[in-house]
């Protein structure tokens, strides 16, 4: 959830670092710092708050240092303050370090170094960390031939818990060591100068050719090398990838906000999902997939697990696997997943959503299900990423950068894909005729024209949306698919405008929901399926008649029946509505969040790589 740079090279570390933390303010954070390698010393400076805060501090100093380590902290151990912000320093300011993750057994550590002398600053976990290589330093190293690899690795070796990891040394000014465990770390290339990152867009102005470091792996890197090393510290070799995302694609391009920008750029990502798989030849879609009919035949069920907007985009899979090649799907959400024994075996197909590729319980999710003998089967948004490694079979969104916190295309392009992913399935099956996927691709490649549709008219959105705006509660009502689609836009509500809502399936309403509807109460209504028309009307018909007012999203041809708000959208074939109907959800999210002068893009106390449990 903390974002990470570093750079090593000839220029001056410190606007990069700057930059770096500025294309990170996604993740979520409280507070920054950074630190750079000056005059044989490492020079500090952090603050709670912004990055912008963190900047008018550095930017008078003009630090020279062309090494330097940065860090955005989101809040575990300590409150947001100017103590508790990463870069920490052991006591004798020899080594500094910046952490990303939780270690569970710094209190042990803690009162080992306070028994052998060491002082404390901050509440933090990570202070232990620089302290404790320092330790190793000292104590038990001398033998080695690279002392700073082998103190850190020593160091590291007694953490519990996940963590990504740089360390610099005025003892060792020409290089950075790096390690990580269960949180993400890449490293950029470039000539005569490297750059390190939690996540890519961080320092995607920089290179397109990257590292993607693997558990339990240590980097060691100067500013012309790289040297990879393995958790016994043998040295091997790793080769690079080439990430061919356009840096502009990163920036808002003129818009206000990136979710706004976001919004309107699915169209594109769609158009794009769609090319590279329907471009495959003789119509397999997915290349590197070998699924037999034999083994999908044998499979008991199919596990779809991921959280929040993954999950939701999930819900919509299941309904299409299940629709379209009859096979049992169960959605569940990560962090649970592993908790409640789940029954997995070979006869389980396991499929893992997430777009960052980091979710922490996803991951964890994705080993148990390995260790029982599934297949395992990723979808992802960023190439090289912990999940991808881990899974038996990848298949890429190809969504480009998502920098806002609440996720809009991301989860338009995992919709469209896993819809994609299950006409392939039926395919090998054949549990549906030829015909019919014909008519199913027709549809899904008309789709990103539809969206532009949608998006050429939002007046009805904003209108609402400033009639909404400053009420407490709302409900979501949808039935079958439209219900995963209820889910989604109450999610995004809560997300950016921080106000209370409830999604229910429709037919659930007169089992408790109904008692809490009363006058003035907003309940937005999703219809899109001919064959449930009637009986979704009656439900709306029952929130009006208790004063409620009312918007639905609907591509059918409805009576008024004293509804409030009607937004039409194109007709499509009811398993791809949820890719259009989300659409007017999304910007009323948007519009209410932006009538209330909310940051949309990094809401509170949110991140958008939840890389810790």
């Amino acid at each position: 959830m903390c974002g990470i740079v570093g750079y090593i090279g000839n220029k001056k570390a410190a606007p990069i670092l700057l930059e770096g933390l500025s294309a990170l303010e996604y993740r979520g954070y409280d507070s920054a710092g950074i630190a750079v390698l000056e005059n044989n010393k490492i020079i500090t400076k952090k603050d709670k708050g912004r990055v912008s805060n963190l900047a008018s501090i550095v930017t008078p100093c003009n630090l020279k240092g062309s090494i330097g380590i940065a860090h955005t902290r989101w809040a575990t151990h300590g409150i947001p303050s100017m103590e508790n912000s990463h870069p920490h320093l052991d006591n004798s300011s020899s080594f500094g370090v910046v952490h990303n993750g939780i270690i569970e057994n710094y209190n042990d550590i803690k009162l080992f170094l306070i028994e052998n002398g060491y002082n404390f600053l901050s509440q933090t976990d990570t202070e232990v960390i620089p302290n404790l290589i320092h330790y190793h330093f000292k104590n038990t190293v001398s033998n080695y031939q690279d002392k700073f690899l082998a103190s850190v690795k020593s160091a590291v070796s007694e953490l519990k818990g996940s963590y990504a990891i740089e360390v610099i040394s005025p003892l060792f000014p020409d290089k950075i060591i790096v390690v990580r465990k269960d949180s993400p770390l890449v490293i950029g290339i470039a000539n005569g100068e490297n750059y390190i990152a939690s996540d890519i867009p961080a320092i995607l102005p920089y290179t397109k050719n990257f590292y993607f470091l693997d558990d339990n792996e240590f980097a060691v890197i100067s500013k012309n090398t790289v040297k990879f090393y393995d958790n016994n510290l043998l040295e091997h070799k790793k080769e690079t990838k080439l990430i061919n995302w356009d840096a502009s694609s990163a920036g808002k391009n003129g818009y206000d906000d990136y979710m706004l920008k976001e919004i309107y750029e699915q169209p594109d990502v769609i158009a794009e999902t769609i090319k590279t798989r329907f471009s495959m030849p003789n119509n397999n879609y997915f290349d590197n997939l070998d699924f037999s009919k034999e083994y999908l035949e044998s499979l008991n069920n199919i596990y779809i697990v991921a959280c929040g907007t993954a999950m939701h985009a999930g819900l919509v899979g299941k309904n299409v696997i299940e629709n379209l090649c009859r096979i049992p799907v169960e959605v569940d959400i990560a962090s649970e997943f592993r908790y409640r024994n789940p029954i997995v075996n070979d006869k389980t197909l396991c499929i893992y959503i997430s777009q960052s590729g980091e979710t922490a319980d996803t991951i964890a999710a994705l080993k148990l299900a390995k260790s029982k003998g599934a297949k395992t089967l990723a979808i992802s948004n960023v190439f090289g990423s912990s999940i991808t490694r881990e899974a038996d079979y990848t298949i890429y969104t190809h969504a480009g950068p998502e920098i806002a916190v609440a996720s809009t295309k991301a989860y338009s392009a995992q919709v469209i894909l896993i819809t994609i992913f299950a006409m392939y399935l039926a395919e090998v099956l054949g549990t549906i005729s030829s015909e019919d996927i014909s008519k199913l691709k027709l549809e899904i490649t008309e789709l990103p024209k539809k969206l532009e549709t949608i998006l050429n008219d939002t007046t009805q959105i904003k209108k609402f949306a400033k009639i909404v705006c400053t009420e407490k509660d709302m409900f979501f009502l949808g039935r079958n698919i439209d219900y995963c689609t209820a889910l989604e836009g109450s999610l995004k509500l809560k997300e950016i405008s921080y106000i209370h809502s409830e999604a229910y399936a429709s037919g659930e309403l007169k089992h408790g929901p109904i008692a809490l509807i009363e006058n003035g109460i907003t309940v937005i209504g999703i219809i899109t399926n001919p064959e449930l028309v009637e009986k979704s009307l009656s439900n709306i018909q029952e929130v009006i008649t208790r004063g409620a007012k009312t918007l639905v999203i609907t591509n059918q041809s409805l009576p008024n029946n004293n509804i409030d708000n009607i937004i039409k959208i194109p007709e499509t074939h009811p398993l791809l509505a949820p890719i259009l109907s989300i659409i007017p959800l999304q910007l009323l999210s948007y519009y209410i969040a932006k009538s209330k002068e909310l940051d949309v893009d990094k809401p509170r106390n949110l991140a958008k790589s939840v890389t810790v449990e």
